[in-house]
């Protein structure tokens, strides 16, 4: 069975020590709440899948913050609709399933941008049928983890370029306090489905065996948090920080529109329940069933979009999170480790944070997207 590096267990001043801090915030805390108070001006951000959802929402918050946010948008059209103005944004194209377009985005970004701040991954599908993408990659492994981890390369110079810009020229850092430099933060946004199953390196691609589109999605969001584990470890010399994040259980967002046959009708009751508070009034009957049957501790809670967004926007911004990295959080706070078997719907599993399968996955990503990275 795979186990959890000792050191980020038992050191409590280890940077990747995968145990609870003391938060101010938690599972009913919205994006808002999280950035109210700290001043975000000058720094720069990009935020994938930033027009829809909690991407959409965390997008808002840093711009609100003060940050110049950048959204990446493969439908340029649906992006301008959803962000229209919206000051302190601006959308770009970018397709993750296609390196020509992972590329170009980037290669434009770094023209214009010597720095860049803070970088959530929050585009993603889900539960989608089979399809593969130019190279022959599943679709939810390229989408989730290899287009990311092709976007984190070719970004990387002004991820890097943050930290060193801090030390000459004070910016203003990820809490009040002006005095200090930053770093930059990278923020993989995965689910609970990490706790399914981990990555088939045998068989990534479901090539030899059959396709299962659960099994798939739950195999990415692990590779999201394996790519934030060893981001952190090559990264942490050049003052960037990588982490991963559950948002929570969010039924009204557009990425499990594979579910619904009707997607369309499925939006259109989306925006009416979002709007109309819905979720809260299931959140609390559903809580209030929980505590009649004594499961209150392992009550599994439904988020609104503001609050699926708030632990992405704490990843981000948070003071508490200074010198640490490598680490999996949820509801605004880093998640413990669980074991492989246990039965809680909360923690993070053994083979999701361990740093043997990371190195395993990054060289995987290395050879699948054809480019070398050790920062």
């Amino acid at each position: 069975m795979t186990t959890v590096n000792p050191k980020s267990v038992n050191n409590p001043n280890a940077r990747n020590q995968q145990a609870p801090v003391a938060s101010p915030f938690n599972y009913r805390s919205t994006a808002n709440q999280v950035i109210r108070g700290i001043s975000l001006a000058g720094q720069t951000a990009i935020v994938t899948g930033g027009y829809s959802g909690i991407g959409l929402v965390t997008a808002k918050a840093l711009a609100q913050a003060g940050a110049h946010v950048i959204v990446p948008a493969r439908n340029i059209s649906k992006a301008q609709a959803a962000l229209r103005d919206q000051s302190n944004i601006e959308i770009n194209q970018l397709d993750l399933m296609s390196p020509q377009s992972i590329d170009a985005f980037a290669h434009e970004f770094l023209q214009n941008h010597h720095q860049l701040d803070i970088l959530v991954c929050s585009a993603g599908i889900m539960f989608g049928p089979l399809r593969r993408d130019q190279a022959g990659n599943e679709s939810q492994f390229s989408t989730n983890y290899l287009g990311h981890f092709r976007l984190i390369k070719r970004l990387y110079p002004a991820l890097a370029g943050t930290n060193a810009e801090s030390k000459t020229e004070s910016k203003i850092p990820h809490s009040t306090d002006a005095t200090k430099g930053h770093t930059a933060r990278v923020v993989m946004v995965s689910s609970r489905a990490q706790m399914w199953n981990g990555v088939d390196f045998d068989d990534v691609n479901f090539t030899h065996r059959a396709y299962d589109e659960r099994v798939a999605y739950a195999q990415s969001k692990v590779a999201d948090v394996l790519l934030a584990v060893g981001l952190d470890k090559r990264a942490a010399k050049d003052g960037v920080q990588a982490f991963a994040v559950h948002p929570g259980m969010i039924p009204l967002t557009s990425l499990g529109r594979n579910t619904f046959k009707d997607t369309a009708r499925q939006r259109r009751i989306n925006g009416i329940a979002n709007r109309l508070q819905l979720i809260r009034l299931l959140d609390g009957w559903r809580g209030l069933r929980a505590t009649l049957r004594g499961h209150r501790g392992d009550f599994d809670y439904f988020k609104t979009n503001e609050q699926g967004a708030a632990t992405s926007v704490w990843a981000a911004t948070s003071p508490l999170l200074e010198n640490k990295g490598g680490l999996y959080l949820e509801d605004c706070n880093i998640s413990r480790p669980i074991s492989a078997t246990e039965t809680t719907r909360w923690g993070v599993r053994p083979w999701s944070i361990d740093e043997a399968n990371a190195d395993k996955l990054w060289h995987m990503g290395e050879q699948l997207t054809g480019l070398p990275f050790e920062p």
